[in-house]
């Protein structure tokens, strides 16, 4: 998954950023999120899912406070497969 923070994204996260933490880590204790951050420059942010289909990750994405305040303002979901 990619996708973009909103500008000034540090300030208006705040009062929603414990929610998505909380979120990411029952994710990634599911299983489900592998790993997930922003981009050094704080512009986009990068996660990689293990999920059975793309709705999923939708799902999960759509249902992250970060997205539901409008601080992810686009994102796209493209399947990777694993070379090495």
């Amino acid at each position: 998954m990619w996708g973009s923070y909103c500008d000034g994204v540090l300030e208006k996260r705040a009062p929603y950023r414990q929610a998505h933490l909380d979120g990411l880590n029952a994710q990634k204790e599911a299983g489900t999120l592998i790993t997930i951050g922003p981009t050094k420059d704080i512009k986009m942010v990068f996660g990689i899912y293990d999920a059975e289909d793309e709705d999923t990750v939708r799902k999960l994405v759509e249902s992250d406070p970060y997205w539901q305040n409008g601080i992810w303002t686009e994102y796209e979901i493209r399947e990777w497969i694993q070379a090495l």
